[in-house]
């Protein structure tokens, strides 16, 4: 068996190792950081992603906007550094409803959002002495407002989003929002790690060595053969099979796993254009299904759930340049957890439902029905806290630690959750708000009732 020595073992080389090595080596100055994976870095989960980010997310408390925040303004260094080589843009997220309630909701949202950090709320409402909407431009991020606006004026709704359901009562429009390329930024954070000196070895982590309480070593088992990698401080960032790596340190951590899909179809007929923001639709909906469809679809127990009511959240946004047909649809009505295997489940109706639900916001996608283009459809696995916060800090085990439990954020978290890990690791102080993600807050019987009364975890 070979042997060598690191300064710090990364066991993870998605997005969140990556940033962890970047960070811990470019601007930590941390000796030799390994990075241990047995599957191309990005390529488990981070290359399923769907490529966005947001400052847009509810209490209790202050934390994950201002995780967030951090993580968009790194994000903003980088693409000012690199040329913006990652396409990082500013469209926003655009919630959507044509329920009076909701509308209601969106106020008392962007009031919360405004007071945890995330910018004011602006209202434009047919009365509205607010200054004119903006729309978000198509491209770049400088020089667009933070917060929200909402809207709740018919004329200006169809103004800019001619394309909603003719019955959209209001929208809002959270602004320091919107997607990037992950394979692009990983790249780029790749390049830098490893120019400070941080090195991938291909292979799997087979067993972690401790003694005396602490970590030691780890063993990786390759291709070559095993190799033992001695060292003292050992970064689990292992996506979802964290909980996979955790045991062998005799550790159970409090994370489930679900499993996320989405469609990519061509639009051909440009149904949304091209420089849409994030489309989301707020309202619980059942199938638009013709008589005959319906008749059908209840003769079977396996598709007679096809006509029950799903729940609010389908969402989609163009994908690629100016001339790609691209559509990307997501919509999250399995949130059953199950133990991470690949390949994940199909479900063969996923397209389809995921079409129908999206076409009650885009009607003109009504067009396709029963005549799509051929979708391609992937996914990956969320891996969740409860409450649906990271995983971030040290471990029960000396020199251990835990980056993980980004659950369906992971790409815009990682950025400031990498910062966050590598001062644990170095031993510096971390941001006050970091508190919030260490394992130790379940220890806590003050964080313990505030989970008895969790509100929503902010996932779409």
């Amino acid at each position: 068996m070979s042997s060598s020595r690191a300064e710090v073992v990364i066991c993870g080389a998605g997005i969140a190792g990556i940033s962890a090595a970047y960070h811990l080596a470019v601007k930590r100055g941390v000796g030799r950081v390994l990075l241990v994976d047995e599957r191309p870095p990005l390529s488990l989960t981070s290359d399923k992603s769907t490529e966005c980010y947001r400052n847009w997310w509810p209490g209790p408390g202050d934390a994950m906007v201002r995780l967030m925040n951090r993580s968009i303004d790194l994000l903003d260094d980088w693409a000012r550094e690199s040329g913006n080589r990652f396409n990082l843009n500013r469209r926003g997220y655009l919630f959507a409803t044509a329920e009076a309630e909701r509308a209601g909701q969106f106020v008392a949202a962007g009031e919360e959002a405004a007071s945890l950090g995330a910018g004011r709320l602006r209202r434009h409402g047919p009365s509205s002495e607010e200054a004119a909407y903006a729309p978000a431009p198509s491209s770049g991020f400088e020089g667009q407002p933070d917060g929200s606006d909402l809207i709740t004026d018919p004329d200006l709704i169809r103004r800019h989003f001619p394309y909603l359901a003719p019955d959209t009562l209001a929208v809002i429009h959270p602004r320091r929002c919107g997607w990037f390329s992950a394979q692009q930024l990983g790249a780029f954070l790749l390049e830098r790690a490893r120019a400070s000196g941080v090195e991938v070895l291909p292979g799997r982590m087979t067993a972690v060595r401790t003694a005396g309480g602490r970590v030691r070593g780890v063993r990786v088992d390759g291709s070559g053969g095993s190799h033992e990698v001695e060292t003292g401080r050992l970064v689990l960032a292992a996506g979802p099979l964290l909980q996979s790596v955790a045991a062998m340190l005799d550790l159970e951590l409090p994370v489930t796993a679900e499993w996320h899909v989405k469609v990519a179809m061509a639009d051909p007929l440009r149904v949304v254009p091209r420089d849409a923001p994030l489309l989301i639709w707020t309202d619980p909906q059942l199938l638009a299904w013709t008589s005959d469809e319906r008749r059908e679809l209840a003769e079977s127990e396996s598709t007679r759930r096809l006509l029950e009511p799903f729940p609010a959240g389908v969402h989609a946004r163009p994908e690629g340049p100016d001339d790609s047909p691209i559509l990307l649809i997501l919509w999250t009505y399995h949130t059953e957890t199950r133990e991470p295997v690949y390949p994940g489940p199909v479900d063969p109706m996923y397209p389809e439902v995921a079409l129908r639900g999206l076409a009650r916001m885009l009607p003109g996608l009504r067009a396709y029905f029963g005549r799509a283009p051929r979708p391609v459809v992937d996914g990956g696995y969320y891996l969740k806290t409860r409450e649906n916060r990271p995983l971030i800090g040290p471990l029960p085990v000396q020199g251990a630690f835990v980056l993980g439990a980004l659950s369906g954020y992971g790409l815009m978290a990682s950025a400031a959750a990498g910062e966050i890990l590598a001062a644990h690791v170095v031993g510096d102080e971390a941001p006050s708000y970091a508190r919030a993600f260490r394992l130790e807050r379940y220890e806590d019987p003050t964080y313990q009732a505030l989970l008895e009364d969790w509100g929503t975890t902010g996932q779409l």
